[in-house]
């Protein structure tokens, strides 16, 4: 126990003890200080309350809202444990208002990929899905697509627009990759009865689709009202984010592997940070066994899942000197957006708290000098927190985040630490996350594509008509006389016997 790494001996004596207890236990018992029955008695009561402890104070999130919808489908589908309904069931028919939209089927699916990317609902004109919403607020809302090839259709050439109640989510939405599918999340605040989903086909496509969709009512607390704004000019504090449009771009697990909706209550994935992790030497990843300590005022599981929170890296100092040296993470966004920039701390790593003091910079600002973690979580080690901060996208088109050690950092001590990262992006003055059509745009569009058919056929109407009846004149004044000779022609002979003059 004694030999034991002070980062893990630290850990298993402030969020173990049971794990503690039992060791020394097993101590006493293997130096024949203890009967065997008597430590049977005391390892099977220490494992019955270490195992109900952490299962009693895990909570579980049951939405108000909860539709999964398998488009294009005839049957239901299952997906980590989560069943996703036909649209073509008679449960979920009544969400579709689609008079010209049709199911296909991939007759070769890719293998390894869930059943929902097997179908898909095709859209040739403008079509909906609407879902009753009895829990007004943020709601998410993905999308699953993939494309594949049919007898009849190559989902490839399929371009599109889709809005969510006034928002543009997607815009001249196509490319899809023929291998990956692709998943775009929103959180869009509902203060209706009722979500739309529309689906625009660009009319040089007049084709749209989709493989799966999914509205959740989201924890009240996993959107904050307020963050930090940074910018040159100044920083302070912006609010009504609660009520905003999000698209969710990056979800990552710092320090650790992939984690799947299976393992998240909220249902989403975190990829590992290794694509976006600049800093190559100084750093190192940790991981925590440990139940973690939710606090009120912190983040919840909702927030972020035990996953994420239970593994970080972190810069800590071996010896007296402390290392000068940021861990940075870039991220490609595109310009001309406001984004909120989410980070996720957790003191998996201390061996005390009071100690931690780093700098956190987000696109080259200062966000916080001399961070204490401590202070924020009430002086506790693994307790869940996060912070929200809003930036611009800048001209370079990435966007970065750098945790480094500061003035107060402590020798022998962790220097810096990060768990998670989420990126998310604010939609424009159009109410759009993608490009420059507002909603009102798309739909006139539609409606002026359709409207002005009218005229050209009214006219060409008008022209077959006109031409019939001059038509039915021509032939019934031709028919009013004989091929006979005029009778003007036998008066001209009659006056030119008389010796009349006609000139």
């Amino acid at each position: 126990w004694f030999h034991l790494d002070p980062i893990k001996r630290g850990f298993l004596n402030h969020e173990s003890p049971t794990l503690l207890l039992l060791l020394l236990l097993l101590r006493q018992f293997l130096l024949n200080s203890l009967p065997m029955e008597f430590l049977r008695l005391i390892l099977f009561a220490l494992l019955l309350s270490s195992s109900a402890v952490p299962i009693l104070s895990y909570s579980h999130f049951s939405p108000v809202d909860h539709y999964l919808v398998d488009c294009g489908s005839t049957l239901k589908s299952t997906v980590d444990h989560r069943i996703f309904l036909s649209d073509s069931s008679p449960s979920n028919s009544p969400f579709l208002s689609a008079p010209h939209s049709f199911s296909l089927r991939n007759e070769h699916p890719f293998e390894g990929l869930p059943p929902i990317y097997s179908s898909a609902r095709v859209f040739e004109a403008p079509s909906k899905y609407e879902f009753q919403i009895r829990d007004k607020g943020t709601h998410m809302v993905r999308l699953h697509f993939q494309t594949f090839s049919s007898s009849n259709l190559d989902l490839i050439r399929a371009q599109f627009h889709v809005l969510v109640n006034g928002y543009v989510i997607l815009s001249n939405f196509s490319g899809v990759s023929a291998v990956n599918p692709r998943i775009k999340e929103f959180l869009i605040w509902i203060g209706t009865e009722t979500l739309e989903i529309t689906f625009v086909p660009v009319k040089k496509s007049n084709l749209a689709f989709v493989n799966a969709i999914e509205v959740i009512s989201a924890p009240k607390d996993l959107v904050a009202d307020t963050a930090k704004y940074l910018s040159y000019e100044h920083s302070g504090v912006v609010d009504g984010l609660s009520k905003e449009g999000l698209e969710v771009l990056y979800r990552v697990n710092v320090g650790g592997p992939k984690v799947t909706p299976f393992n998240d209550s909220f249902w989403r994935t975190w990829l590992p940070d290794d694509e976006h992790f600049e800093s190559i030497w100084g750093s190192k990843k940790v991981y925590s066994t440990g139940r973690m300590k939710y606090q009120a005022g912190g983040a919840s599981r909702e927030v972020g899942p035990d996953n994420v929170y239970n593994s970080a890296r972190v810069i800590q100092s071996t010896n007296s000197s402390v290392p000068n040296m940021n861990m940075t993470w870039t991220f490609p966004v595109i310009d001309g957006y406001n984004y909120i920039v989410r980070l996720h701390f957790c003191d998996i790593a201390s061996i005390s708290i009071g100690f931690l003091f780093f700098n956190i910079y987000v696109n080259g600002y200062m966000a916080y000098e001399n961070f204490d973690l401590s202070s924020a979580t009430n002086w506790e080690l693994s307790s869940p927190f996060y912070v929200d901060f809003m930036v611009n996208g800048g001209q370079e088109g990435v966007l970065r985040i750098g945790i480094g050690s500061s003035n107060q950092s402590v020798p022998y001590a962790v220097d810096g630490l990060l768990n998670g990262i989420e990126i998310m992006k604010l939609n424009n003055s159009l109410g759009s996350f993608d490009g420059s059509l507002s909603a009102e745009m798309i739909l006139k569009g539609c409606r002026g594509y359709s409207v002005n058919l009218v005229p050209y056929v009214v006219i060409w109407c008008l022209i077959v008509s006109v031409s019939l009846m001059l038509r039915r004149k021509v032939i019934g004044r031709d028919e009013s006389f004989s091929w006979s000779k005029l009778p003007v022609v036998d008066s001209w002979r009659d006056k030119s016997s008389m010796g009349v003059d006609n000139h």
